[in-house]
């Protein structure tokens, strides 16, 4: 037997180190012992729509693996200790996992490989979670990429792999497992709130339909958040409900049955962002300080402000600048922001609040069910310009004007701000110019702007030259 350590491969297609253990490419193996590890160290940097999330997907997969006569061992405790005595107790022949790259999760790996090693069991770590392993797309000497544009061209090019077979019954141990915990068990309240449908089936239907139709507009649209022509596949991806195989051979077909120029194009950016996200994984496989610390050096330390009351009208969605509330809402009622938002939202925390990154991500952690330490970490410093491909720190974001430009009906304001919703778009647009007056007459339970922006932005630049060394 050879035992299939599950981590964040949630899934029975298109998972390398499963086809690997239950003998479906390269030499004959199997059959396949399943094993999930529940592992405190890990549920410590959890969250509830997290977790929740990754129940449900667990709970599919088990029903995949009981279908074909075999079951998911779930455990909970110290890997160091659980991987090696469930290969003992099963006679495992060998332990395969897929890597991953935080380095909580490289620290981890390294333990049990020790362990495994002391107990003399053989083991073996593939790459799964990315086309492209960190390490495998460098300069010419030989250094991780620190701007994107290079590496996304290389990764373009390189070959990628086809899905992996999903094993069958034969492939798979005939055992039994426990019942999985709840998500009390695990010292989680439920999320505040909602968490999409999770598992593999889930996750094809959303490839599916994204493939079948906004694919093909997706250059366009992926900026208007009232729109939704996003995939919504991130979740997907971060817990491995779906492999990226699996999703990169979709878009292939889709680029094959594009009818126009403009849909080639729609399909190309939509790779791109598969090519970000392991760009930003290959960054923090070589740099994991950045998970805490700035990637980019500046000549002395930037000097937040972090006003308390500030934040907590960021986090709560009461800030005064519509577009940036509707995002932190939306962030509230469905562990979930549109991308484009996270962007406008992340530059108001950091420039107009002139609050640190380090306090959204944080956040971000705490609510995203999407939370991938990787792109979160690079799409903060981003923002901050503090991060790897940043943008300059002189570009900040007018919270107004990208309201108007990538909402221009209010939609997706009237969406998530109900207080906003028998007003019209230009009002909205200009809520900071208006008297207070104004505002109350049009909708008095909003509040006015926390911040004047065009202050803000002054107060920004002055912050990061003065870390620059460039104040007088």
């Amino acid at each position: 037997m050879q035992v299939h350590w599950h981590r964040r491969d949630l899934r029975r297609h298109d998972n390398r180190g499963l086809a690997l253990a239950a003998g479906l490419h390269g030499e004959r193996s199997g059959p396949a012992v399943p094993l999930f590890i529940f592992d405190d160290a890990v549920l410590d940097h959890g969250s509830a729509s997290r977790v929740r999330f990754m129940l449900d997907a667990l709970a599919e997969l088990r029903a995949e693996y009981r279908a074909r006569g075999s079951d998911l061992l779930v455990r909970r405790g110290d890997p160091r200790k659980v991987v090696p005595d469930v290969a003992t107790a099963v006679d495992a022949d060998r332990v395969v996992w897929n890597r991953d790259y935080s380095g909580l999760a490289r620290e981890r790996d390294a333990d049990v490989r020790q362990a495994l090693v002391d107990a003399d069991q053989p083991r073996e770590a593939v790459h799964d979670h990315l086309h492209h392993e960190p390490g495998s797309i460098t300069t010419n000497a030989g250094d991780t990429y620190s701007v994107y544009t290079y590496f996304g061209r290389k990764w373009k090019d390189r070959e990628k792999d086809a899905p992996y077979p999903a094993p069958e019954a034969d492939d798979l141990a005939d055992i039994s497992g426990d019942p999985l915990p709840s998500l009390a068990d695990l010292g989680f309240d439920e999320p505040e709130g909602s968490v999409p449908e999770a598992g593999h089936e889930a996750a094809s239907r959303r490839l599916e339909t994204f493939c079948a139709d906004a694919i093909e507009r997706y250059e366009e649209s992926r900026e208007y958040p009232a729109r939704d022509d996003t995939s919504r596949l991130s979740a997907d991806l971060k817990w491995g409900t779906i492999g990226v195989r699996e999703v990169y051979e979709a878009t292939t077909e889709a680029m094959a049955a594009a009818e126009s120029e403009a849909a080639e194009e729609s399909v190309e950016e939509f790779q791109a962002q598969l090519a970000w996200r392991e760009f930003y994984t290959h960054v923090l496989a070589d740099s994991p300080r950045v998970v805490t610390e700035n990637y980019k050096s500046y000549e002395d330390p930037i000097e937040w402000q972090n006003d308390s009351e500030e934040l907590a009208a960021w986090k709560a969605g009461e800030t005064g600048y519509p577009i940036v509330d509707a995002g932190m809402r939306q962030l509230r009622r469905e562990s979930f922001m549109h991308n484009r938002v996270r962007m406008i939202v992340a530059s108001f925390l950091t420039k107009d609040l002139m609050i640190d990154w380090r306090e959204g991500y944080a956040h971000f952690k705490n609510k995203l069910v999407d939370h991938d330490t990787a792109n979160d970490n690079g799409g903060w410093q981003w923002a901050a310009s503090t991060g790897t491909d940043a943008q300059p720190y002189f570009r900040i974001f007018n919270p107004m004007t990208q309201g108007e430009r990538y909402d221009p009906d209010a939609e997706y304001i009237h969406t998530y701000v109900p207080e906003l919703r028998g007003v019209d778009a230009d009002r909205i647009h200009s809520w900071h110019e208006l008297s207070d007056a104004e505002r109350t007459a049009a909708a008095p339970d909003y509040p006015a702007p926390v911040v004047d922006h065009s202050e803000r932005r002054e107060d920004a630049l002055a912050m990061y030259e003065a870390a620059r060394g460039e104040s007088d």
